[in-house]
């Protein structure tokens, strides 16, 4: 079995569905005939033609409308914002009317849409297309914020997304789209939502991490190991709603959490973890909940940004106070 990347993953999920669900509709800008900016809908358009894999004009607002009536009627819609710094202008429709739509009908109508964005840093251009704003979209009640690490996360995830009923945030972490590649068996057989995976399970500290921070987070538990001290590593994966009960019990057992993440730390997702830690868990603390993010600043670029994100230094210098404290 060849070993593909995590954007190839994301096309395999695509593809896989399309096959095997005619309801499965693509759409957005420059996906059909160039593959999407990424090329993650490469060569789909000529396998499904231009009724399934629709490109669309530069309309962030119209894509989302489109795709909630779609999706009202039927229809799987999948939509893709070429970044997620550019889907702003959809924010009207996602959180006015996709996430709504189950309430306001009462149950009659759902609304099963995967909304599709390359998200955070590490390709090195203006802020637009490096933004980190999970946290918009996790404080939307009605819809779920899901982040692959990986490309079996990516395939399985996806898969899991385009079949729920309801609408789905999916952000694909640009950084490591091209990073590794693993084997990913295309059978179709889709990876829970609202779980946490535990990547390394260990006894001294907990780290807590998503998407492309992952990459740095597993680093430095390979170096505290190498120092004496076993990390438990776990992938949040989705952010929205948080599986807060395998965190809870990893913390439960180590005393220590660490939480990484590349987007601001004022009002980020890792704040409300810290939160329910400190609610439910604060006499298992053996030290103080620490947080190593991004800076609460519109994202650097070129060389600046890679001070920007969290690195090894940071998490093993806040891992290490930590442990000793």
């Amino acid at each position: 079995m060849a070993q593909i990347t995590l954007i190839e993953a994301v096309t395999q999920a695509l593809s896989y569905e399309m096959h095997h669900d005619t309801d499965v509709i693509c759409l957005g800008e420059d996906i059909g005939a160039n593959g999407g900016v990424f090329r993650a809908t490469n060569g789909l358009q000529q396998v499904f033609g231009k009724q399934r894999v629709i490109d669309t004009p530069l309309a962030e607002s119209m894509i989302a409308g489109l795709s909630i009536g779609m999706s009202a009627q039927g229809l799987k819609p999948v939509a893709e914002f070429q970044f997620m710094g550019f889907s702003y202008p959809a924010l009207d429709q996602i959180i006015n009317h996709a996430v709504r739509l189950r309430n306001r009908t009462r149950g009659r109508l759902s609304c099963p849409i995967v909304f599709r964005t390359p998200y955070g840093a590490g390709i090195h251009a203006p802020e637009h297309h490096s933004e980190s704003t999970e946290a918009i979209y996790a404080h939307t009640p009605g819809i779920r914020v899901v982040i692959p690490s990986s490309p079996a996360r990516a395939y399985g995830l996806l898969l899991a997304a385009i079949r729920d009923p309801d609408p789905v945030i999916y952000l694909e972490p640009s950084r490591i789209y091209r990073a590794v590649k693993q084997e990913v068996p295309d059978d179709g057989i889709a990876l829970p939502l609202d779980r946490c995976f535990i990547l390394k399970a260990g006894f001294d500290i907990t780290l807590v991490s998503w998407g492309a921070s992952l990459t740095e987070t597993l680093q430095v538990a390979r170096e505290l190991e190498a120092e004496g001290f076993s990390a438990e590593v776990i992938d949040v994966a989705s952010i929205k709603p948080l599986d807060m009960e395998t965190i809870l019990n990893s913390v439960e057992k180590t005393g220590r959490c660490v939480i990484i993440h590349e987007a601001a730390q004022c009002c980020g997702v890792g704040a409300e973890i810290a939160a329910v830690l400190a609610e439910q868990a604060l006499f298992f603390l053996k030290a103080p909940i620490k947080r190593v993010t991004g800076y609460d600043i519109a994202i650097p670029y070129l060389r600046l940004e890679q001070h920007h994100l969290p690195n090894t230094a940071r998490i093993k210098a806040a891992a290490l106070e930590s442990l000793n404290p």
